[in-house]
């Protein structure tokens, strides 16, 4: 079979990215795990090494158990039995087949029983997973929850809870109710702490949990009696082996149909405190977002890469007028924009998720000793990036593997519409991906930031900045073109100085701002690897068309404008 991980020679190249050396020697602490955990690496190239092996176990697990599977999940689904969920028999023998691996605690600490590994080689194997089966990547990805769990719980939480992660149990973030989806700060479960029984007591429902009967939930609810707001909420820890919660349905959905999406209904379920009273969607839930945003982004790239390899192989294979239809310029055209947008994806990706690591390393480091000046300015300098990058990489990622779902279903004709074909299953699993942690809309609120204050136009004169070989140079120049034209409109914009005007052009601004970036990216990539040079050039020339695009109509419109748009929808 097909190994998910050593077909793909993307994957590698952004393994060996300058910048992961700095961050693996800070993840081993410059090498001393090794004095405690005799499995630890001794240097980088160990590391990587390491990295490497445990991918390619992914991949073969993903080529030989978890795709074949994934047909088979969609037609049965998990069951309902008892108020429990209860998986498809596929998914259980996916879970089974990763534990026995030991591939459920991959970025945990050693010391819990995990690899330790940096989230670059985490979120490639979510990649890889989500290729395989975007459902599935929803339980095993869930494990993520544990590094909320091991960034803010208390040391005994943290002994009792990530060696069960590390063993195989999954987890399940426990956020939305009926009355509260996106709005956060509307979530009413009541958290009550009971004196006699020396425990906190949840009482509610809560809606639209994705694996919501896993063993280990992080549960947001109100422990602050009369309160209407975020301040009022706190973060807990729900062991399924304790009780008091039941599930009441599980959701019938579009797509990602294995992965179960549950109303629970808490009733005295004992829950133990994480970190401190009020915090829980300030602080807490506010990481633990980011991290399943990241995800997100990883799956939604996983997916434009089935949809991309189903279209291709479909259009070598499909003979029209006498030849494979990919030599006809429609079909020929659409498969390259879509590598285009695959691999303009995957290098946002990644460039996020090293920011992320260094970032996030740098503040696990903090807890250890007393970071240097230079440390904690370059903590803060990664802190900020990663900011505005998560956002950006979950909003265009997502958009664009809803793109290519749609255009794979379109290359295949009236095959695709069918389920004949694996491009049906994968574009109802695409099209969440725009949707949960936060729409496409919600990400762009949380990315207008970067565009206000100039974090994006900061970051991208830094690639403007770096060099490359001399063939390239051209394509530099034609970037920093679009550059003037984002920053003009910007200023435009901006300058209007009216709230309302801003959220108007918001996802104008934040994808000129993305499409800016991912070009740079993959023109850097080009530099490194030649390959990537034609998935450049046409992503460059897509993104002339969209930038300018959005220019022209920033630059014709006036304030007065909203109201003509107002009209037409009262």
């Amino acid at each position: 079979m097909v190994n998910y991980y050593s077909d793909n020679s993307e994957l590698k190249f952004h393994l060996n990215h300058p910048l992961m050396g700095k961050i693996v020697r800070l993840k081993e602490r410059n090498f001393s795990f090794r004095r405690e955990f005799p499995f630890a690496p001794v240097d980088y190239e160990d590391a990587l090494d390491s990295y490497d092996r445990v991918l390619e176990i992914v991949g073969e697990i993903c080529g030989d158990i978890i795709a074949p599977n994934a047909e088979g999940i969609d037609a049965e689904g998990p069951q309902l039995v008892d108020g429990h969920v209860v998986y498809a028999n596929g998914t259980q023998e996916n879970i089974e087949a990763l534990k026995r691996a030991g591939l459920m605690g991959m970025s945990l600490p050693y010391k819990y029983g995990g690899l330790n590994f940096a989230i670059v080689p985490y979120i490639m194997a979510a990649d890889i997973v989500s290729r395989a089966d975007a459902g599935f990547v929803n339980i095993w990805g869930l494990q993520d929850c544990a590094e909320t769990i091991n960034e803010f719980a208390s040391e005994d939480q943290k002994e009792r809870f990530l060696p069960r992660v590390s063993a195989g149990e999954t987890m399940a973030m426990t956020l939305t109710e009926p009355d509260a989806g996106s709005d956060l700060q509307a979530v009413q479960l009541k958290a009550t702490w009971d004196e006699d029984k020396k425990t906190w007591l949840l009482n509610g429902v809560k809606r639209f949990i994705t694996n919501g009967d896993g063993e280990i939930s992080l549960v947001l609810a109100r422990s602050e009696p009369g309160t209407k707001d975020g301040r009022g909420l706190s973060m807990f820890i729900y062991d399924k082996l304790k009780g008091g919660v039941t599930v009441r349905r599980i959701e019938h959905k579009l797509g990602i149909i294995g992965s179960p999406t549950c109303e629970l209904v808490f009733k005295d379920a004992p829950a133990e405190l994480v970190g401190s009273r009020r915090m829980g969607l300030i602080k807490y839930v506010m990481a633990l977002m980011n991290g399943a945003r990241l995800g997100i982004a990883a799956q939604s790239v996983g997916i434009s890469e089935a949809a991309y390899r189903e279209a291709l192989n479909y259009a070598k294979e499909r003979m029209q007028f006498g030849k494979a239809i990919i030599h006809f310029p429609a079909v020929y055209e659409m498969l390259s924009m879509m590598k285009a947008k695959l691999d303009a994806s995957r290098t946002l990706l990644y460039e996020t998720a090293r920011f992320v690591d260094m970032c996030k390393t740098y503040q696990h480091i903090s807890e250890e000793r007393q970071l240097e000046k230079d440390e904690r300015e370059e903590m803060k300098h990664y802190q900020r990036l990663a900011d505005i990058y998560t956002p950006l990489a979950k909003g265009m990622s997502s958009e664009f593997a809803n793109q290519l779902a749609y255009d794979a279903i379109q290359v295949h004709g009236g095959s695709g519409f069918m389920k004949d074909y694996p491009v049906e299953r994968i574009y109802r699993d695409a099209r969440i991906t725009s949707i949960y942690e936060g729409t496409t809309q919600l990400q762009v609120v949380a990315a207008i930031r970067g565009v206000t204050t100039g974090a994006y136009l900061n970051q991208i004169r830094v690639y403007e900045e770096l060099k490359v070989s001399p063939q390239l140079e051209y394509l530099k120049h034609s970037l920093k073109i679009l550059t003037d034209d984002y920053e003009q409109a910007v200023k435009k914009v901006t300058s209007v100085d009216d709230n309302e005007f801003i959220d108007f052009h918001a996802r104008r601004m934040v994808e000129m701002a993305g499409h800016i970036i991912m070009s740079y990216l993959l023109l850097l990539d080009s530099d490194r690897e030649e390959l990537f040079l034609r998935s450049a050039k046409n992503y460059i020339n897509f993104a002339q068309a969209q930038v300018k695009a959005h220019a022209e109509f920033i630059n014709a419109s006036e304030l007065s404008d909203l109201g003509t748009y107002y009209t037409c929808i009262s």
